[in-house]
């Protein structure tokens, strides 16, 4: 993973996310964005989805992995 200042740079679209948000009619806070959280879920999905493709032995991780 690659570290940017000492942070792990995002796994998302900082801009995506926030237009996403706005689509909802809801404006996003800075702490979302900037956020370890955020990140930690993503991550925390696609650790399962490696975990998953590599119990099934596969080194491909698909959709239904997730």
């Amino acid at each position: 993973m690659s570290k940017k200042g000492g942070k792990v740079e995002p796994l998302f679209v900082k801009s995506k996310v926030r237009e996403y948000i706005k689509g909802h009619e809801c404006n996003t806070s800075s702490s979302v964005l900037d956020g370890e959280e955020f990140n930690a879920i993503i991550m925390d999905i696609l650790d399962n989805a490696v975990r998953r493709a590599k119990a099934n032995n596969r080194k491909t991780v698909k959709a239904r992995d997730l």
